[in-house]
């Protein structure tokens, strides 16, 4: 979807359309959750201060986000998918994979497909979809986001080592700002280039990473689409009224983020062993720790011991926190959501701050 979240208030809101929103806080401490097209002009992004959002766009309009309305509204999305196909991997509320080699209503092209669900989310939701279509979930991937928005792309796979050539490294799924950093000091800055690389290389390079960026330079990705989800870890974060440096301010902030997790594994029932810590900075820089156990990690007195544990690892005292997160992941065993139904379990804007 393009700008899910602020095209749904703009949607629900005529006085919002052809205007720059942000949904979020206005706040000092504020952060913008999602920019809608008009304010991206302006250089407006998700996950940006509230403060520098505004100093870009001036008119910058701030709206309450409403997830109960994403989640329905992506609901709604889903059940135009399964019109087509009941093999959807989503990615998040406004994200999937579908997988319409066989589908239900015998079409033989994917982009005819593609086409028919972008027409029907604009004509029954008054939504705007972008679509990307590939043989595999990476070069889909790159192709949905390669002509946002309203966009339609389709990478033929006579076409795709072409294309992964041109691609920037910062298109490739899984590489952030500090691995494209990395990558650039390596003289890779292209597809072409990361084709170059021996898988040996990359391996001692990034680890486990280094053998998918070797596969993905030469368009493979033997990945399905899986129906149905492997729920990977629970999480919640909370964005700080103020920055806090002294170490009784911190632990109180800690016990409440772990108090909030604990609430949200009962309520999932999700089994896991490793706790990870999230600090992000003043300056948003950020840093994770993390640390595994025997036993599952499902109650305060197990959760809130190990993450005080893990504190004594960040510096903070010169260096004042904004951001405090808490995950536990690595399941036990194996616990799948039910068919069709699926629920995002990464780090959320526990209160749009």
């Amino acid at each position: 979807m393009d700008a899910f979240y602020a095209s749904v208030e703009q949607r629900d809101n005529p006085e919002l359309r052809g205007k720059p929103i942000a949904v979020g806080h206005a706040e000092q401490r504020g952060v913008v959750a999602a920019a809608s097209y008009e304010a991206r002009k302006y250089g407006v992004r998700s996950a940006m201060s509230s403060q520098k959002a505004k100093r870009l766009c001036p008119d910058l309009i701030f709206v309450h986000g409403r997830m109960d309305v994403y989640k329905a509204v992506s609901r709604q999305i889903h059940e135009i998918f399964h019109d087509y196909t009941d093999l959807i991997e989503p990615i998040s509320l406004d994200e999937a994979f579908l997988d319409v080699t066989e589908n239900k209503k015998n079409i033989p092209l994917a982009v005819t497909i593609a086409k028919e669900i972008k027409r029907r989310i604009r004509e029954e939701l008054h939504l705007i979809a972008s679509a990307g279509v590939s043989y595999n979930k990476f070069l889909a991937k790159i192709a949905s986001d390669y002509r946002k928005p309203n966009g339609l792309c389709t990478i033929h796979p006579d076409q795709a080592l072409d294309f992964i050539a041109r691609l920037p490294i910062e298109s490739f799924w899984g590489v952030g700002p500090v691995t494209a950093r990395k990558m650039h000091t390596l003289g890779i800055h292209n597809g072409s280039q990361l084709r170059e690389c021996s898988a040996e290389m990359l391996a001692r390079q990034f680890g486990k990473m280094g053998a998918i960026y070797h596969a993905f330079a030469r368009g493979i990705d033997e990945r399905p689409v899986e129906a149905v989800r492997i729920r990977k870890s629970v999480g919640c974060e909370h964005t700080l009224e103020r920055d806090i440096a002294r170490k009784s301010s911190v632990i109180i902030e800690l016990y409440h983020v772990a108090t909030e997790l604990v609430g949200r594994i009962a309520r999932s029932g999700f089994k896991g062993n490793t706790l990870t810590l999230k600090i992000k900075f003043h300056d948003f820089n950020q840093i994770t720790r993390s640390q595994s156990r025997h036993e599952e990690l499902d109650t305060l007195d197990k959760i809130l011991p190990l993450a005080k544990e893990l504190l004594q690892e960040v510096e903070y005292e010169s260096h004042p926190i904004r951001l405090i997160g808490l995950s536990v992941s690595n399941p036990v065993k194996e616990e799948r959501t039910a068919k069709g139904r699926w629920e995002q379990l990464s780090f959320e804007f526990s209160d749009w701050k």
